[in-house]
């Protein structure tokens, strides 16, 4: 799922985050710490979807794939 979200100016710059850059959001026990993602630096591309896509099971999709739902 993609959004937007508000990043003071501060920490824009400090981070070297411009408009339209993508940021990940890593949950760390009660907090929450922003990443910057880096563009082409080798990123595993299925670990990046990861979660993202679909929230359905290899059954469904298969299903769907074969035209059984």
């Amino acid at each position: 799922m993609s959004g937007q979200v508000t990043i003071p100016q501060d920490i824009r710059r400090r981070l070297g985050i411009e408009s339209g850059s993508e940021v990940d959001f890593v949950v760390d026990g009660d907090a929450v710490r922003l990443v910057r993602c880096v563009e082409g630096k080798g990123k595993d591309p299925v670990e990046h979807m990861r979660g993202r896509c679909l929230s359905m099971t290899t059954d469904e999709i298969m299903a769907l794939t074969r035209s059984e739902a």
